[in-house]
Parts: structure tokens; sequence; C-alpha cells
């Protein structure tokens, strides 16, 4: 058993006096409750054995919340259920709509009417929020009745309460945490967050309040960079609210209205503070800004325009085309030092890259800002573009990566910087890397994808053109010209050799280990035989045509 997990019998002198039958009154009810709290604090296993005695602690504890009570004893009480409610076994007799009622109550989740007037009242209904936040995450039966007590409306009607209140940080926080569990464990929550309670607008105010944006004009918020950290309170309840709105914003790909569009570009303007603000530590930096990079992925992409604004006359201000980059900056970092990590990549790195090939293919001006870091002119090909420590030696490692979602998104973001140009992506990551993505898009013969991009050429530096003659198209780097073995060759010892690689293609292909594959004329894979045959009447019509 783990450290704190609670013996017999002193479970069984806590259950007499939360019953009234050990004396006391509710002193000695808070005195034991106290101890006990304090003993399972880092208790998350509890004993199957006691599961009846907890199952009536829980009962016993509502009992004694229902009453009157003064907030000392009520604080102790609550600590005490949060940690029964880690357990979901004994969760029964605590999900019936009773108990949910007297919780919301203590979390000041009623009418409308009642203020945040006391604040001796705050520990209590921060202790009543964090048990329905674990009563939730672990009871079904919970999270449908608290569609039936609508109890999202409430939390945001609290979200309002909390508006420009001064000690409420941590209300605040595990308000916007149980928001996001509830649009996470229910559909039908999220959707009325969406569509009745104005879910975006509530928690994006709540993210503003956060992060204290302060606006300059519309979509651009004040830069001060003599501004402090974050506190850690200020950035739990960002990334709760971050991650809230993720779950909301789900399915908003496409903007229907001019106030859903300046809703999303609003969000995007203070996602771009976030991505500029810092946290406490390097560990919750990264964390807020990972939860802004998630929520960025739902933004319509034609509202992130608003994450590079003209640029300012700061020497600080990282600057292309007289536009303010220093957000985008940012998430070139936080991608370099994902790839870095060298874990998790699906879940870690994918949604970053995601957002940047989005913003590269709708954004010019992001596009040539990103391609001049990741992709810069060519100088020195001695070495295989996968080789090395730059950015684009990274991402063409990812080219080739076990996982496909990883190497997928890699190989796209690197074709969308070469404007979609099978050659120009060649260039700079070599046929055998690239060959995945080509054939996934058709695109083995050459070519170009579907997307338009403007027509500025790429320059070539006098050392690649140089060197281009001696790239191997295969690997991607210069090569020493190497002997022919078949200069010493006689042609009987050609045709030989060349047979008896005929013979190992035909062996390996008959016993089904190699399928021999050609290209389309439209550029896609088929068996040899097919892509012969389509090879030949394509070119016969071509013929017949002219």
């Amino acid at each position: 058993m783990e450290r704190g997990a609670e013996p017999g019998p002193e479970l069984g002198a806590v259950l007499e006096a939360v019953e009234g039958r050990g004396g006391g009154g509710a002193e000695a009810v808070e005195r034991v409750l106290a101890w006990y709290n304090e003993e399972n604090r880092a208790t998350f296993r509890f004993d199957p054995a006691d599961e009846d005695k907890r199952k009536k602690l829980c009962e016993g504890i509502l009992n004694i919340l229902e009453k009157d009570t003064k907030t000392s004893c009520q604080v102790a009480c609550l600590e005490a259920l949060r940690i029964l409610s880690r357990d979901k076994k004994v969760l029964v007799p605590v999900t019936t709509k009773r108990n949910m009622q007297i919780l919301m109550k203590l979390a000041k989740l009623g009418t409308v009417e009642d203020p945040l007037e006391r604040v001796s009242e705050f520990p209590v209904i921060v202790e009543a929020l964090k048990c329905l936040c674990n009563i939730i995450f672990n009871s079904s039966v919970a999270q449908k009745l608290s569609l039936e007590l609508n109890l999202a409306a409430m939390l945001c009607n609290l979200l309002q309460k909390c508006k420009d209140r001064q000690l409420v940080d941590d209300i605040k926080c595990f308000d916007l945490r149980l928001l996001f569990l509830l649009s996470l464990l229910h559909t039908d929550i999220r959707a009325q967050l969406r569509q009745e309670l104005q879910g975006v607008q509530v928690l994006t105010q709540a993210l503003e309040s956060s992060l204290s944006v302060r606006w300059t004009e519309e979509y651009k918020a004040a830069e001060d960079r003599d501004r402090l950290p974050l506190s850690l309170q200020e950035t739990d309840c960002a990334i709760e609210a971050l991650k809230a709105l993720f779950n909301v914003t789900l399915d908003s790909w496409n903007v229907h209205s001019k106030n859903e569009s300046h809703q999303f570009r609003y969000m995007a303007a203070i996602l771009r503070h976030c991505l500029l603000t810092t946290g406490p530590t390097e560990e919750k930096t990264e964390e807020l800004h990972s939860n802004a990079i998630n929520l960025l992925s739902n933004v319509p992409v034609s509202c992130l325009d608003v994450l590079i604004n003209p640029s300012s006359q700061e020497e600080t201000d990282i600057k292309y085309n007289g536009m303010n980059m220093g957000a985008i900056q940012i998430l070139l970092d936080f991608m370099e030092r994902r790839i870095d990590k060298g874990s998790s990549y699906r879940e870690g790195l994918t949604p970053v890259l995601s957002l940047l090939t989005e913003c590269c293919r709708t954004h010019r001006n992001i596009r040539k800002f990103i391609k001049a870091q990741v992709l810069p002119p060519l100088r020195d090909v001695s070495n295989r573009p996968e080789v090395g420590t730059t950015v684009r030696n990274k991402l063409v490692r990812l080219m080739t990566h076990v996982d496909l979602g990883v190497k997928q998104i890699a190989a796209e973001f690197l074709f969308v910087l070469c404007k979609e140009r099978v050659d120009s992506l060649l260039k700079y990551t070599g046929y055998g890397n690239a060959a995945g993505l080509l054939a996934a898009r058709g695109l083995l013969a050459g070519g170009r994808g579907d997307h338009w991009y403007s027509d500025d050429e790429d320059t070539d530096t006098e050392e690649y053109k140089s060197a281009k003659p001696n790239i191997n198209l295969i690997t991607g780097h210069l090569e020493e010209p190497m002997p022919n073995p078949m200069d010493e060759m006689t042609e009987e010892q050609k045709e030989y050799e060349a047979m008896k690689l005929v013979n190992m293609f035909d062996k390996l292909s008959r016993d089904e280990l190699i399928k021999p594959m050609g290209v389309r004329p439209d550029g896609t894979m088929a068996p040899l035989e097919e892509a012969v045959s389509q090879y030949h009447t394509s070119k016969q019509e071509s013929s017949d045509s002219d």
C-alpha cells in the first residue's frame, strides 16, 4: 500500500465522529477530519477492504455539509470528500441530484444574484469546485447530472461574478477546469457552451483577464518588454481557459458570419500576446505556449493574419517585410525544441507543425519569413540533407520517421515552404527522403501541388550552381565521381550480371517478397505491368491526337 493509505481503526474513528457517535460536535469532526486529510493528502490508491466505510464517510460528510456549519468545518469536510472522490468505487452514494446540489450551492453555483462578497467563503468555494472536478471526472452518472442541473450555465455565471474581483484567481481557475472537463467528457455540454451560453466569448474574456491584456488598437495588444512573468495562479488560469476554449472551438474551421470572424480574430490576437508572455518557470511557459498552439490550430486560418502586425520602430522587434514576426519566431523555436526532445512527436510536435504549415500555405509573409530560416539558400551540399544540426536537417530526418502522421506533416511543411514545387523540394531533401510524400500526392513524375503561390522565383547561390551537376539526386548531396565497375567488363560479363539481377528480382517477385511498381502517367504508383500498359496507352493517344 502506498504512503498515506489509512489503516482500519483510524478510519473507523473518523467515521464515528462524522456520524456523531463519538460526541464533541462540529469541533471534534473538524479535528478528526483535519488529521485524516493530512495523513491522506498524497493517497491515490485505497484499501479495498475499507470501501464500505469510505462510502458511509462520504454520506456522513455530505449530511454535515447540507446543514449550516462554520466555515473551517466546511473546508475540512470538503477536503476529505475531495480525497475520497479520487476512488471511483465510493462515488455511487455521492452522485445523486441532492448531493450534487449541495456541492453546487457551496461553490456559489446557484442563483445569479448570489454575489462573491465574503472573502472568508472563498476557501469553501474553491474546495467545493475541486470536489466537483474529481466527481465529474470519475463518474459518468455525475456527467449526466451536470447536464440536467445546467451546471455549465452556472459555471459561466460564476466566471462573470469573478470579473474585476480581487483574490478570486483560485475560484476562477477551478471554475475553468470544471468547464474544461465538462466540455471534454460530454459533447452535449460542449454544444451548449458554444451555441447557447456564448462560451467562446465568456472563455476568451477569462483568458484575456488572466493575461492582463491591454489593447492599443483593434486586434493589437500592448507589448511591454519589461513586464514581469505571469504568476503561477495567472498561468494556471490561462492554461485552463485555453484547454476549455480548445474543446468548445473544435468544429470552428468554417467561419460563416462577420461576428464569428471578429471573435476568432480577437482570440488570435490574445493568443499572439500569450505566445509573447512567459510563465514563472520554463516548464510553465512551455505548457502555456503548447496550449496556445493547440487552440490556434482551431482558429480559422483566414483569421491568423493577426499573428503578424506592422512592426514598430523598436530595434528588438523581429521584423520581415515591415511586419513584426515575434510570435512566428516563438512558434519556430517551440517547434525546434519539440524536435530536439526526441519523443512524443505525435502529441507534442504535430500541432505546431500543422499550424505553421497552414500559416505558410495561406499567408505569404509568414511563409517567406519561415523559409528564410528553415530553408535558406543552399551553399554547402557536401553532406546529406538529413545529416547535421540545422532545422532543415532535423525536419528532413523526420520525413522518414516510423510514425506515419509525423513524417507526413514534416514533409508537407517543407513542401509548402517550397511552394509545393517538386523540383524545389528535391533540391533541399533529395529524392529518397521525399519519395513518400510524392507517391502519396501523385507527384513522382514531378510537377507541383494544387495550391497557388506567388510567382517570385528562388535564386540559387553560385556555390550550389557549381556543385549541381555532381549532386546525387537520390541522396541530395555532392558525391565524388565513382569509377564505373562495368568499364572493365566484357560484353559477355555485362550480359551475365544483367541476367543475374533479373533472375533475383523475378524470384523475389514470384515469392511475393517484393512487388515491382511503376509510375503511371498521372504520377501515382501502380504495379509495374499496369503502369507500363497505361504508359503505352497514353503514348498512343498522344500520337493519335498529333
